[in-house]
């Protein structure tokens, strides 16, 4: 993967399993913050695995500049509209398949009203009016807290105790939504995720910029998980077959513990500069255990260390970036 067409093509990749279950759901797909880090090639890839069976809605202000009509031009049927709005939510069509990507992380510290109405009051909104979907949600493994990184990482039975307000409201997500689901009858699947990693971002690029810009790479978050997105993408899709009531909760990374040490001393290797570090690894770390997904789904197609190849030579090689630090060495949930 050296050009953004290529790595888009490897994102949009179906498995034949993906194909299958898609292929087993009645109606149309919609994508609900499709225009964010993970929804244009999630709906790409929604498009390959339905071959024009059904309509893949794409919902989006789509604020970047030429999104709508390059996801148009691949078959997406392409909604402008701030779901935020509650005219612009009512005015959606309906859609037997709702995939809800919409969220906020940063920002947090100063405007924790904006980020409490984005991932907890507005999930509310969305499963009233899809009362009658089937819904996939992504969430994320901030709900849950730091753990020991000798314990194997928290799983889907582990009790949920976010730090700070970011992981808070997501939780808010999930309470609020499952309310909504019960209370309707609504299948539901809730996707903890972390952390999805591509060449354009994700704790990988983190460091690899770090190293190449000479700044030292803070160890006190000494463990990670990461997991490919196009993986995380086909398991979100895959995950409307497990939408249920009570709601679905499914842990999304990948099987390996990263040690963000022995990360940056590969990438460094791969750049040719050796790695500056500053702290200790602390004894937790925010991690999970998908070993249920995994189960259900098989492991994701690139490895850590192909992962890290194909980050090394992207980042050298001057490759685009979306600007978006995962900030994953935060300790305290601010973000």
């Amino acid at each position: 993967m050296r050009t953004v067409a290529e790595l888009e093509e490897r994102l949009a990749l179906p498995s034949a399993g993906l194909a299958e279950d898609l292929g087993g759901l009645d109606g149309d797909l919609m994508i609900l913050g499709a225009g964010g880090k993970l929804g244009p090639s999630l709906v790409r890839l929604a498009l390959n695995a339905v071959q024009g069976s059904r309509r893949v809605i794409a919902v989006s202000r789509f604020s970047e500049s030429g999104l709508a009509d390059s996801l148009q031009e691949a078959g997406a049927t392409v909604v402008r509209a701030d779901v935020a709005d509650e005219r612009a939510l009512a005015g959606l069509p309906d859609a037997a398949n709702v995939v809800f990507l919409v969220g906020a992380k940063f920002g947090t510290q100063g405007r924790e009203h904006t980020t409490w109405f984005t991932n907890t009051y507005l999930p509310g909104r969305v499963a009233e009016r899809f009362r009658g979907a089937r819904i996939a949600a992504l969430s994320t493994g901030n709900v849950y807290p730091l753990v020991p990184v000798t314990s194997g990482g928290s799983t889907e039975d582990s009790p949920a105790a976010p730090v700070g307000e970011y992981a808070m409201s997501c939780l808010g997500r999930e309470r609020v939504m499952a309310h909504f689901a019960e209370t309707h009858g609504t299948p539901l699947a809730l996707i903890r995720l972390n952390y999805a990693v591509e060449m354009r971002y994700g704790v990988l690029v983190d460091l690899a910029q770090r190293i190449l810009a000479g700044e030292p790479v803070d160890l006190a978050t000494g463990q990670v998980n990461v997991v490919w997105q196009g993986y995380a993408n086909e398991v979100t899709l895959r995950a409307l077959r497990l939408a249920d009531v009570p709601p679905y909760v499914l842990n999304v990374t990948g099987p390996e513990l990263i040690s963000v040490r022995q990360a940056a001393q590969a990438l460094g290797a791969a750049l040719g500069k050796e790695p500056v570090f500053t702290g200790q690894e602390a004894p937790t770390a925010l991690l999970s255990n998908a070993s249920r997904c995994h189960r259900l789904f098989g492991y994701p197609a690139l490895t850590p260390a192909e992962l890290i190849e194909h980050t090394a030579r992207w980042v050298a090689g001057g490759g685009p970036l979306l600007g978006k630090p995962t900030k994953f060495e935060r300790r305290d949930g601010r973000f």
